[in-house]
């Protein structure tokens, strides 16, 4: 019996991390994978003395790997599927899906997305959905990701709840770097992630003259509309915003040791791997008043992530900035205002 990882398209974010955590805590158990080629291009790439296909970022390739997957998993195998989808070959070996990617679940617009992008979702939503007898087992990470996830099936399939993530290295008294930055905020570049509204936020306390100093981690070249958008408003406003790019865990995981606390205003996570970071180094949390935040921390912040004023108004309740109330007064001064 073998257990085989399939994980095409996983290959950043936290897809990427929680795959070299499966690597790292797992590796002796795993007997082959089938894994994105892009992975090539980072350092510690996961199970890469047995990865038997590197899937290439083209149909011809994606089509490939499910044939190849077809033909090497056995009756008595299991098939570990990372990237939310039952294969499209129905398979002798048992098929269990962790679901990472909760838009596959919503039924919400797709409008902020790219073109390209919302097609591949389109797509992955009706293969999901009508592909799904093929599952034996659904993986979750969150009590709130099961309940999404019962909702949409439309049928019985087992599901389970299993919250992982890989153990960060604490720096120690003694090495501790100087904070560089008031808040990050670790995430790519993805329409659910927020980031303009965060950006509306920040504008909104550099014009009552508060500027904290936030980090962003937003890759120029997968996103560079945004990230040229934010390196514009961030010149024309003086604000005090720094995108870092995409890193590395390590280098993730160096800046957390940097930052004073993490604001985390995504609108919907199958997980928020930052969330556990954050908290394995102590840092204070200012996050979005939804569940999926609820399931992994108690922020010491929250607020409503569709609006740019809760936001700031969030941030400074966390440095102790008053925020202006008000003032209620009677009836005559409503008259006084109308008729002067």
């Amino acid at each position: 019996m073998a257990l085989i990882i399939y994980a095409p398209n996983v290959h950043t974010g936290g897809g990427k991390v929680l795959l070299q955590a499966l690597a790292e805590q797992c590796g002796p158990r795993v007997q082959q994978a089938i894994l994105d080629a892009r992975l090539l291009q980072v350092a510690d790439v996961p199970f890469i003395d047995i990865t038997s296909l590197w899937v290439r970022n083209t149909l011809a390739s994606r089509l490939t790997a499910e044939w190849k997957l077809w033909r090497n998993a056995k009756v008595g195998d299991t098939v570990l599927c990372l990237h939310s989808l039952p294969p499209l070959m129905p398979l002798r070996a048992r098929t269990v899906v962790l679901v990472q990617n909760r838009l596959l679940l919503e039924v919400g617009p797709l409008s902020q997305y790219p073109r390209g992008t919302r097609m591949r979702i389109t797509v992955e939503r009706l293969w999901a959905r009508y592909l799904q007898g093929r599952v034996k087992l659904y993986v979750v990470q969150t009590p709130s990701m099961a309940d999404t996830l019962a909702q949409w099936l439309r049928r019985h399939v087992p599901t389970t709840v299993v919250p992982f993530a890989p153990h960060q290295p604490m720096p120690t008294c003694d090495d501790k770097p100087e904070k560089q930055f008031d808040f990050i905020y670790p995430a790519s570049g993805e329409a659910h992630k927020n980031h303009l509204r965060l950006l509306q936020a920040w504008q909104m306390l550099a014009s009552s003259g508060i500027q904290p100093r936030l980090a962003l981690t937003v890759d120029a070249q997968r996103y560079p509309e945004l990230t040229t958008y934010l390196a514009q408003q961030i010149s024309l406003q003086g604000l005090a915003i720094r995108n870092l790019g995409e890193l590395q865990p390590s280098q993730v995981n160096a800046l957390y040791s940097q930052a004073g606390a993490l604001i985390f205003p995504s609108l919907l996570e199958a997980f928020g791997l930052p969330l556990i970071e954050a908290k394995q180094h102590g840092l204070p949390i200012l996050a979005s008043e939804l569940d999926y935040v609820r399931d992994l921390t108690q922020p010491v912040q929250t607020f409503d992530p569709h609006s740019a004023l809760s936001i700031a108004r969030a941030v400074r309740r966390h440095m102790g900035v008053p925020e202006p109330i008000v003032q209620v007064m009677d009836g005559s001064y409503l008259l006084d205002e109308v008729l002067r």
